[in-house]
């Protein structure tokens, strides 16, 4: 699918979270349309954590790809405009949703990636590197509380990490049936939401058991449209 404008948006899950099971990175590698894509991991959410970015490299040098990293504290250049669009695809980290964007706005790198996405550049994420993409998140930037987060707009509507947790499932109900969020998605630990353009591909995951759900408020309450899930495991894209 090389040139079209595709975002992978993982609820959770990857190689940060899932130690051997390798089906979501794998996936992402794939749908790059390139047999050995340029791939660059920005880990601006944890503030370049040093442990962060090696496990990056510990799981991406073991595959078909030529794996590199953006860090704005310790950056291997100045010119980061031609740096990200020089790759295939941009693998954003989870975080500090709140923090990481801001910092992008800051050198402007959220224009950037606004940029390697019309160009036709992969972007995948993982938690705050998947919320960033539509115009409103419920993230835990405010310490202790989950709270409605304006972010990039690319992808229209909302959309919930974790949705598999406790607290964050009926927290993403709240803010949408009060308004104060858009509906959007809720997307559990594992799963995957594909786009291409501003649709939806398909909904992977890398378990079974993991699911993605739409969330609209109708009247006065919610109400929960589940999507279908393929299962990497049993499926070949």
């Amino acid at each position: 699918m090389r040139g079209q404008q595709q975002i992978i948006a993982m609820g959770g899950g990857g190689f940060t979270m899932e130690p051997g099971n390798f089906l979501l990175d794998d996936y992402v590698l794939k749908q790059s349309g390139v047999e050995k894509p340029r791939i660059c991991f920005l880990p601006t959410a944890s503030g370049d954590h040093p442990d962060y970015i090696r496990m990056f490299y510990d799981f991406f040098q073991t595959r078909a790809c030529f794996p590199t990293h953006l860090s704005v504290i310790e950056p291997a250049t100045d010119d980061f405009e031609t740096f990200l669009l020089d790759q295939d695809i941009i693998y954003v980290g989870g975080g500090h949703t709140g923090r990481m964007l801001a910092v992008w706005k800051s050198y402007k790198i959220d224009s950037i990636l606004k940029k390697a996405w019309i160009k036709g550049i992969l972007i995948a994420g993982v938690s705050a590197g998947a919320a960033c993409w539509f115009e409103e998140a419920v993230t835990d930037s405010v310490p202790g509380k989950l709270t409605p987060e304006k972010c990039l707009g690319f992808l229209k509507g909302s959309f919930c990490a974790h949705y598999d947790s406790d607290k964050r499932r009926p927290t993403f109900h709240k803010y949408i049936r009060s308004g104060e969020t858009r509906s959007g998605f809720g997307v559990e630990n594992s799963v995957a939401l594909h786009f291409v353009g501003h649709e939806i591909k398909r909904v992977v995951a890398s378990v079974t058991r993991a699911d993605a759900y739409f969330v609209k408020k109708e009247n006065d309450h919610t109400i929960e449209k589940r999507l279908f899930t393929h299962y990497l495991g049993d499926t070949e894209f």
